[in-house]
């Protein structure tokens, strides 16, 4: 397997095949697509035989494993079948589930899928956050003067909670899903303000406008997203890049939300435990503000 930089190392099989899809040739996206539907029978294929199945050329197949990490397609398929064994046995779960929901599904079958690729998410999140990148972006939000905070769609709910828990602990952070609101608000931002950008793909392109508005008038800016190459990511100080899983029927609001909260989560808890008392004192005070006015 060929080197791989920064945290790249931590990064599992699939991981690597969701992160680098949206920047495959169609060719190769075919090539994925097929892998991350069934990897278990991906494993045992030739090149041939899996170039066969994509209908494509054994060029792109070579260009595919290239594109992750690989030099030869015997460690590729190794590493695939490793994987897809650790994870079946972790989870306890077969091969079925790495399909997407079908028309003849029971809700059982739905349930199941939809927990064990929640459950990955965070768990392939978790293993790929790189901690260095994740204590630079609490130490800048904790010394931000103001937080802003960009996301759109499914993305829009993580930046709307994020903004909530830095409220709650007496940050002045703001939520932004309206575009013009939100590149507005982005151009007002100085050295003391920290930009967070919210997007699995790392293409939507509200939001990277945002966050290129934040950059240009000199605030830290903070991306979280699906993808490290992606253009995001490009223009972002800091990028802590998630693991979702997602597929045709499960896109855009599951995996993806699971995994941008887990990374929250941990942003908001990393900061409040710089002001440690403070931040308690502060959250006792919310939660009685709410919990006093129940019937």
């Amino acid at each position: 397997m060929s080197p791989v930089a920064g945290n790249e190392s931590s990064r599992t099989v699939l991981v690597r095949i969701r992160s680098a899809l949206p920047s495959l040739r169609p060719s190769e996206q075919s090539i994925a697509n097929a892998v991350l539907a069934e990897p278990a029978l991906a494993a045992t294929l030739s090149i041939g035989e899996l170039a066969e199945k994509c209908e494509t050329s054994t060029t792109s197949v070579v260009r595919f494993y290239k594109k992750v990490g690989y030099q030869g397609f015997s460690d590729f398929r190794m590493d695939l079948a490793r994987e897809t064994t650790r994870e079946q046995a972790v989870a306890n779960v077969s091969a079925e589930m790495y399909e997407d929901i079908a028309k003849t599904d029971s809700l059982q079958d739905v349930v199941s899928k939809i927990a064990f690729n929640e459950t990955m998410s965070i768990a392939d999140t978790a293993q790929v956050l790189d901690l260095g990148k994740l204590s630079d972006a609490v130490a800048a939000l904790s010394r931000a003067s103001r937080i802003d905070i960009f996301g759109v769609g499914a993305s829009a709910w993580v930046g709307q909670d994020l903004q909530q828990k830095f409220h709650r602990i007496g940050m002045t952070a703001h939520s932004w899903s309206d575009a013009h609101s939100a590149w507005t608000s982005a151009a007002l931002l100085d050295g003391g303000s920290v930009a967070v950008a919210i997007s699995h793909s790392g293409s939507t392109l509200d939001t990277v406008e945002a966050l290129r508005i934040a950059n240009e008038a000199g605030a830290r800016t903070v991306a979280i997203t699906n993808h490290s190459d992606s253009p995001l990511a490009r223009i972002a100080d800091i990028v802590l890049t998630t693991a979702a899983r997602e597929s045709p029927f499960r896109s855009g609001a599951l995996g993806s939300r699971m995994a941008q909260m887990m990374v929250i989560d941990c942003l908001f808890v990393g900061v409040a435990q710089q002001s440690y008392d403070t931040s308690i004192a502060a959250l006792r005070k919310t939660y009685s503000a709410v919990q006093g006015r129940k019937v």
